[in-house]
């Protein structure tokens, strides 16, 4: 079956960096599409970065645009997020998506950022 699985996650100092993981089983990676979305207690989940079957096409959130970078590496089945520069409005947990058609269809469990001082 489809799985997805976070890690990378932790608590950082502002102005910190993290990379994140999403590990993939049970299809062939390569041929979708893949986000990271974050949801911070209390609001609802917001996209983050989008990036294509074969990394030719990023899109990101104006919120994060410049500071995180979404890679992904086929052979490893992995997608990244490397996060810069992160701020307290960053916390959240973040969570990776299978784009299929125009949202994703499964998610991972997610993994806990926190940028605190």
């Amino acid at each position: 079956q489809v799985q997805l699985v976070e890690s990378g996650g932790g608590l950082v100092q502002p102005g910190g960096s993290l990379r994140l993981s999403c590990t993939a089983s049970g299809f062939t990676f390569r041929a979708y599409a893949m986000r990271w979305y974050r949801q911070a207690p209390g609001k609802e989940r917001e996209f983050v970065a989008h990036i294509s079957t074969v990394a030719a096409n990023t899109m990101y959130a104006d919120s994060v645009k410049g500071r995180f970078t979404i890679s992904r590496d086929n052979a490893k089945n992995t997608v990244y997020l490397q996060m810069n520069s992160l701020k307290p409005d960053d916390t959240a947990v973040y969570v990776c998506g299978r784009v299929v058609g125009s949202s994703p269809d499964y998610w991972g469990q997610g993994t806990q950022v926190t940028v605190s001082s």
